[in-house]
């Protein structure tokens, strides 16, 4: 039997995350201490395991939890048109990445990534913005979004930049302030809805599939992990894992 600290660092999903699959129905632990632990048996892992390649070719939660609970659902089929279907959007990514690239190569100017700039003067946020462009236009992968950035954000004025950088930093400090509680937490959800309208609102349209993109590149990436955290030690992970959780209810 495994603890679930053990059963976190053998498969890197955190506890917050293994509490919320618990607490749903989709990963119940076989077997609870006296003293109320959760214990995970080899078939635990082995269903976890499951779940992590359902949830890796994008089945929503509910989505896995029916399929796993249904012995007549034939999960191989399943498995193969999924995978056919992330083969053809991964050659529909590159074809966006390749139109992203001309697009580069032909003019500059300012990225959606923003973080935390109240310590720089404008200058600084531009040679930042330049500095990463290609990077985040490629982690992102929507022309759409980056064309609609483009032009917010160039007309956005130093004082500008300041407003949007100090209601980021709000939220922030307003999430760690709730780390002792569940990322499904409403709290901790409503924030969570008030930093994707932060983006819609400044940069483009956050859509659920980008939303669920930055959540990954937040733990993914650790210049991003240790910009956030900046505001509370496993702030991104915490943060991360409420963006996932608000994806997957957003679904239902």
């Amino acid at each position: 039997m495994y603890m679930i600290n053990e059963i976190s660092k053998l498969t890197g999903v955190s506890i917050r995350m293994l509490h919320h699959y618990d607490k749903i129905g989709l990963l119940v632990p076989s077997k609870r201490t006296d003293s109320n632990y959760r214990m995970y048996s080899d078939e635990d892992v082995a269903k976890l395991y499951q779940i992590l390649l359902f949830k890796e070719l994008e089945f929503s939660l509910q989505e896995i939890k029916t399929i796993l609970k249904d012995e007549n659902f034939d999960k191989e089929k399943a498995l193969k048109e999924q995978r056919n279907l992330i083969i053809k959007k991964k050659n529909r990514l590159e074809k966006i990445i390749e139109s992203i690239d001309d697009t580069i190569n032909n003019f500059g100017g300012n990225v959606m990534n923003k973080k935390n700039f109240k310590a720089f003067d404008y200058e600084d946020i531009k040679k930042h913005e330049e500095k990463y462009k290609e990077e985040t236009e490629r982690k992102y992968g929507k022309t759409d979004a980056y064309k609609e950035s483009k032009e917010k954000t160039t007309k956005y004025s130093k004082n500008d930049w300041e407003n949007i950088m100090g209601e980021a930093e709000s939220i922030y400090v307003e999430l760690s302030k709730l780390m002792d509680k569940e990322p499904s937490d409403e709290q901790v959800q409503l924030l969570v809805e008030k930093w994707r309208n932060h983006i819609s609102n400044n940069f483009y349209n956050c859509t659920i599939e980008i939303f669920r993109g930055l959540a990954l590149m937040y733990v993914a990436d650790e210049r991003f992990t240790k910009n956030i955290d900046k505001y509370g030690e496993g702030l991104a992970q915490f943060l991360s894992d409420a963006m996932n959780i608000y994806c997957e209810n957003y679904s239902l």
